[in-house]
């Protein structure tokens, strides 16, 4: 067999585990639905939504929260109070040296969230060190919890309020999902607050 038809070959397992996976994707809208009328109700109150993650996953936490701060689509809305725990590199750097990297979002969230909050975590495996122990702080300190992972086995992941289980397990798509998941997200906590017509 050629290289090239090699190729072929990957592209078209890629295409198939994409296709089953995005098949199953809506199964769990209804807790993105949720989650997204328990973060309206938290902004209504004066709350926040934070939003946490390792490696792409963090990028993707930073870029959600740009979402609400900003805006997804509509230019005629507040600015949402939204932030994302790995966006301040002096403040993960230094806490991972001195509390250990387990601890980075976990000591952020103790010194910046309040009860009503929300937390939305995200992580591939769901049992990463650091999103584990953000989330039992979170859910301490009567925050709501959310955890955006994938299909993979549950042992091990956090007690949360709203589970958003990708239906893959690749990682790759499992992220792939989650932004899919994040961006509906957005979408129905900006229609919250879009003026009446």
């Amino acid at each position: 067999m050629t290289e090239r038809s090699h190729d072929a070959q990957a592209v078209r397992a890629a295409l198939d585990e994409r296709r089953e996976a995005w098949a199953r994707a809506g199964e769990a809208t209804s807790v993105v639905q949720t989650l997204a009328a328990s973060c309206v109700d938290g902004l209504r109150n004066g709350r926040q939504v934070v939003f946490c993650g390792n490696g792409g996953s963090a990028s993707m936490a930073e870029h959600l929260a740009a979402e609400l701060v900003g805006r997804f689509v509509a230019t005629d809305r507040p600015p949402l109070s939204a932030r994302a725990l790995s966006g301040n590199s002096a403040t993960v750097t230094a806490l991972g040296n001195d509390f250990g990297y387990e601890s980075v979002f976990a000591r952020q969230i103790e010194g910046i969230c309040r009860a009503g909050d929300q937390l939305v975590a995200l992580s591939t495996s769901g049992r990463s060190p650091n999103i584990v122990h953000a989330l039992a702080t979170a859910r301490r300190l009567r925050c709501g919890t959310a955890l955006f992972t994938g299909s993979g086995p549950p042992d091990g992941l956090p007690a949360v309020d709203h589970l958003v289980r990708a239906p893959a397990r690749s990682t790759s798509v499992v992220q792939e999902l989650h932004l899919f998941y994040g961006h509906l997200l957005c979408e129905l906590i900006e229609r919250a607050f879009l003026p009446a017509r």
